[in-house]
C-alpha cells in the first residue's frame, strides 16, 4: 500500500508538471488553443494569467515530489488537500471537468495515503 500511495502522489505531481507546461509554454500554440478552446487573440490576452497559474501548478508538483522524496506524509497530505481545493474551485468556477482532471486523482492519492496509515496501525 505504501508504494501505491506514493505512486499516486507522483502521478498527481506529474499531472501538475503537465499543467505547468501547458499553461506556461503551450498556451498560445495549437495545443493550448485546442485544449482550452480559445482563439489566438484570447490566448494572447490571457497568457500572463495562464503563466502565473502554471507557476502555481509547478509549486504544487515540487511540493508533492519533495514530500515523497523526504517521506513527509503530513506535508504530502497538505499538498494533496491544496490540489483538491484548487480542483474543486476550478471545477466550480472555470470548467466542471477540472474536478475529474485535477481533484479526483488527488482524492485517490489522499485516500491511499490515509489507508496506508490505517494499515500501518493494524499490522503493528
Amino acid at each position: 500500500m505504501k508504494n501505491l500511495a506514493l505512486f499516486a502522489a507522483l502521478i498527481v505531481a506529474a499531472l501538475h508538471i503537465g499543467f505547468l507546461v501547458l499553461e506556461m509554454v503551450l498556451w498560445q500554440g495549437p495545443i493550448g488553443l485546442q485544449v482550452f478552446d480559445q482563439d489566438a487573440a484570447q490566448a494572447a490576452q490571457t497568457a500572463v494569467l495562464a503563466a502565473n497559474q502554471g507557476l502555481y501548478n509547478g509549486f504544487l508538483a515540487a511540493g508533492l515530489i519533495w514530500c515523497v522524496i523526504r517521506g513527509n506524509r503530513e506535508f504530502l497530505r497538505f499538498f494533496l488537500l491544496c490540489v483538491i481545493a484548487a480542483g474543486i474551485y476550478g471545477g466550480l468556477t472555470a470548467s466542471f471537468t477540472i474536478l475529474y482532471i485535477q481533484a479526483a486523482p488527488a482524492v485517490v492519492a489522499l485516500l491511499l495515503d490515509l489507508l496506508r496509515k490505517r494499515e500501518a496501525r493494524i499490522y503493528r
